[in-house]
């Protein structure tokens, strides 16, 4: 068995980047930047007021009004001192005005305005450029989140050149299994996996595609991955064990899959298999429903980001403090079912890969390393926030 850090190294050697598309910015959220978005114009591009009041010329305890400003309209072309001229939130001011008073700093007559007493003295003008210039940037690399959605609107930017979506192949394997709402034999369980994994993706950017069930057949499983040409990435659920009928790695294997591991010294998910199959990078997950996803998490997921472009780089992790104690670890990478309140982390009493109960009340995985020793209550441990 290897590390788990050593398969994830070998897994980011399968991360094929993804071809390049301009998309509408409409459809942008989501997708990482494949190239720059460069600002056409400066933001604000004129001096803009902040405030509802009054755009003034010079310091004086009173000033005439000379015209009057609503957002979206010019501005008079400039004032003198001792002039003023009525503005509105995001207004553009006149040249000559040296600030903004505040609309319930003054008293108006007519077209006469004079200052309270106490009247605030902030000068309330977004300069020109205060928030970007023309030729300033959203760097490659990027996913694209609702704020940056937001400025590259405002730098001008109808469009935007992003990675293409991975298009992933998801296949569960084995005769145990009948999709959500048909119904069971005695021996038959509901797919699950599949449709957790595919949520994975989809959050993280790709494309999911869920194939028919493979039962634990070698003409089955042939026809499933034939099934899954010209997907980026294939994702088989199962069969990736050494049972009599754990066929996955057996049939891949004659159909050409060149395989990079094979079992990781990590809980749960041990029978867990990488490698390309005729060109196509593909992972083989273990069946328990806990398994298959806590391996999406820490296996998938980075890898889908490396195809599109981001960092190859392991989930983020994060450092907390245990709300009870627990007991020593094993040898292998143990990956535990928490939850984390205000920092604090409640590991599940039960962290048996079969119960999907404990991993959907969970909201982190605690990371204890192989011969972790005892912790106690209020002890530091690493944790991965989903």
């Amino acid at each position: 068995m290897i590390s788990v850090d050593q398969a994830l190294a070998h897994v980011f050697t399968l991360a094929d980047p993804m071809p390049h598309e301009t998309v509408p910015l409409r459809h942008a959220a989501g997708r990482v930047l494949a190239e720059p978005v460069i600002a056409r114009r400066d933001q604000p591009p004129f001096r803009a007021s902040i405030m509802d009041g009054y755009a003034v010329a010079g310091d004086h305890a009173s000033y005439h009004v000379v015209g009057e400003t609503p957002a979206g309209s010019p501005s008079p072309a400039s004032i003198s001192d001792g002039e003023a001229v009525r503005v509105f939130t995001g207004a553009p001011v006149p040249e000559g005005a040296t600030r903004v008073i505040i609309q319930e700093d003054v008293t108006r007559d007519r077209d006469r305005i004079t200052l309270m007493k106490d009247a605030d003295f902030q000068i309330y003008i977004r300069e020109i450029g205060r928030d970007f210039k023309v030729g300033n940037s959203i760097p490659a690399r990027r996913r694209m989140t609702p704020a940056l959605v937001a400025l590259a609107a405002s730098m001008n930017s109808p469009e935007v050149t992003v990675a293409r979506r991975p298009v992933v192949a998801f296949i569960a394997t084995g005769s145990e299994l009948v999709m959500p709402g048909e119904t069971p034999q005695p021996s038959q369980i509901i797919a699950s996996n599949g449709f957790a994994l595919a949520a994975i993706a989809e959050a993280d950017g790709a494309e999911a595609r869920l194939l028919p069930i493979a039962h634990d057949t070698r003409p089955k499983l042939e026809a499933a991955l034939d099934l899954a040409r010209g997907a980026d990435l294939i994702v088989t659920i199962g069969g990736a064990s050494v049972g009599d009928y754990d066929l996955v790695g057996e049939v891949a294997g004659d159909m050409g899959l060149e395989r990079a591991f094979y079992k990781i010294a990590m809980r749960p998910g041990k029978p867990l298999m990488a490698g390309r199959l005729n060109g196509t990078p593909m992972l083989g997950l273990p069946g328990n429903p806990v398994s298959s996803i806590v391996c999406g998490h820490i296996f998938m997921r980075p890898l889908l980001r490396a195809m599109q472009g981001l960092p190859q780089a392991p989930l983020a992790e994060r450092k907390g403090t245990l709300a009870a104690p627990v007991g020593p670890n094993g040898p292998r990478q143990h990956y535990m079912r928490a939850m984390l309140e205000r920092n604090a982390l409640t590991i599940a009493e039960h962290q048996d890969s079969a119960l999907l109960t404990v991993l959907a009340d969970a909201n982190a995985l605690v990371v204890r390393p192989p011969n972790d020793p005892a912790k106690d209550a209020g002890d530091t441990v690493t944790f991965i926030e989903f």
